[in-house]
Order: C-alpha cells, then sequence, then structure tokens
C-alpha cells in the first residue's frame, strides 16, 4: 500500500494542508499528517484536520517512519513553519528521505523547512515570494513557476497552482517507483 506523510503544525495554511490530503488518498495512498499534536488541529482559517502522528515520534520510531513512507508533502503557513522548523528531528527526517530520493512535495512556506533542513544547494526551488532571498541565499536557484521539479523535490510558490505541483509530484513519484521496480524500467 502507498503511503503519504504530511508534516505540519497547528495554523498551517489551509489549503496546502486539506487540497493535498485529499488529492493523494485520490491516487490511492493511505496518508497520515503528522503535528505537534494528535487529534484536531487547526489552520491559520480556521478549518481543522486530524493529524495522526505526532513529531515527537520521530524520536522513538524515527527508522519504522522513514520506511513506512514513500511520498513527503511539506505544506506552508509562516506560523505552523516559525515552530515546526525549530524540530530538529523533523529536519533530519527531511534530509534523510532527500538523501534516500524520495518524493518531497513542498509548497510556500513549506520552503522554509528545506532550507532548515539544508536540502537547497544547488537545486532549483520555488516558494512564496517573501522567501525568495533566503532559498538564494541557501545556495538554492530560485524559480518563480508553478511546479518546479529538481531531482526528488517538486516545489511551489503558491496555492493557486496546486493542481500542477500535485500533479508534478505524482510524476516525480512514479519515476522513482518505476526505478524501483526489478526490471529496471
Amino acid at each position: 500500500m502507498k503511503k503519504a506523510l504530511i508534516v505540519t503544525w497547528e495554523k498551517y495554511q489551509d489549503h496546502e494542508v486539506i487540497y493535498p490530503y485529499y488529492r493523494v488518498l485520490e491516487e490511492g495512498f493511505e496518508v497520515d499528517i503528522m503535528s505537534n499534536v494528535k487529534g484536531k488541529i487547526f489552520g491559520i482559517l480556521g478549518t481543522y484536520m486530524e493529524s495522526t502522528r505526532t513529531v515527537d515520534e520521530l524520536h522513538t520510531d524515527y527508522d519504522s517512519i522513514m520506511n513506512e513512507y514513500d511520498f513527503l508533502v511539506i505544506p506552508g503557513g509562516v506560523k505552523s513553519l516559525e515552530k515546526l522548523r525549530q524540530e530538529q528531528q523533523v529536519l533530519d527526517f527531511i534530509n534523510d528521505w532527500d538523501s534516500q530520493g524520495k518524493t518531497i512535495a513542498c509548497i510556500c512556506h513549506g520552503g522554509q523547512m528545506l532550507i532548515s533542513a539544508k536540502i537547497t544547494e544547488g537545486r532549483d526551488v520555488s516558494g512564496y515570494y517573501s522567501i525568495k532571498d533566503d532559498l538564494i541565499n541557501s545556495g538554492g536557484n530560485f524559480v518563480d513557476g508553478p511546479a518546479v521539479v529538481s531531482d526528488n523535490l517538486v516545489s511551489c510558490p503558491h496555492y493557486k497552482w496546486m493542481g500542477q505541483w500535485m500533479l508534478a509530484s505524482f510524476e516525480v513519484y512514479n519515476k522513482w517507483v518505476e526505478n524501483l521496480s526489478p526490471s529496471g524500467a
């Protein structure tokens, strides 16, 4: 079974959690949301989603969580990322995930997580316009486009392009799966 993980924190950007959540379900994935608490978490606009895992689980179940999922979504939300990017185990997780070549779908201020996880250097990346300088200063090549692909990383600057972003993310994921197949296709 394909499994996706959305990593966020309370006060997330509502659109950027809700749309990917249902879109990955539509693609046949099981989906978990990992945040600071289990249960209802509220976005900045007041909608809520159910968080089924906590970032604290990375302290005890790091390897099993890494192996359980094969698609990672990093939504935006300046208030949520202000907290989330202080969680070193999450940054290590993103860095290790990237090292394995597993698909990362990142949008808007989620680019701050990429910077803090130290995976932007030498890569084409996008993010919300207010973090353009941060992405550049971290060694990334800022691209203002709806779905910027750099190896296993697919980034997007704004939720107005979520359709293109998710489509490109699934294309990257499907190529990764093909490369894992025994036929070597």
